[in-house]
């Protein structure tokens, strides 16, 4: 655990501020679940809670069966790293962190197909990787944003259409009402 000097007082409520550096270096926002957690020695651990991650296993079912029924990489995201990866491309993507773009889109709430040579082509994690198209599905959870279902294509002969579009659309439904 990195120690980073700043030290806060609980107040008479139990409330605690956790500092805005941290909170951005966390991506934690307003609102954002937080898991807590003590350890033998005493210590107090705050972990963002992602209701995707809970769905890990399940997640990288899907992901491997969409991957080799669709022959693309298949990504299965919450709102801040990937958590499930199938396909061409797996280990470049698995746990990494999602890009800000990409939370732009998710913003959106809809299905939407891309290709590399669009002006609004997403890169899917900060490393950007060499995609030739993506079709980016929002996960919803009681209306609220739980994270992504992402299908990318390499091969730049092969193009998706409106069916990986609904088979996105239909998973990303699927894990929404999972978490339900």
């Amino acid at each position: 655990m990195k120690a980073t000097g700043i030290v806060r007082r609980i107040d008479d409520l139990g409330r605690i501020v956790i500092p805005k550096e941290i909170r951005r270096t966390l991506r934690i926002r307003e609102g954002d679940p937080l898991e807590i957690f003590t350890d033998r020695e005493g210590k107090v651990i705050l972990k963002k809670y992602s209701p995707i991650g809970e769905l890990g296993t399940l997640a990288g079912i899907y992901a491997d069966s969409l991957s080799k029924t669709l022959g693309c990489t298949v990504c299965i995201t919450d709102t801040d790293q990937v958590i499930a990866a199938a396909g061409n491309g797996k280990k470049e993507l698995q746990e990494m962190l999602l890009s800000a773009e990409l939370a732009e889109v998710f913003q959106e709430r809809k299905t939407v197909l891309k290709k590399s040579s669009d002006a609004e082509f997403v890169a899917i994690t900060k490393d950007r990787s060499e995609y030739s198209e993506e079709i980016i599905s929002v996960i919803l959870s009681e209306g609220d944003i739980a994270g992504g279902v992402i299908f990318l294509q390499k091969n730049e002969k092969k193009h998706f259409g409106e069916m990986e579009k609904k088979f996105a659309a239909g998973t990303a439904d699927l894990l929404g009402r999972q978490l339900s």
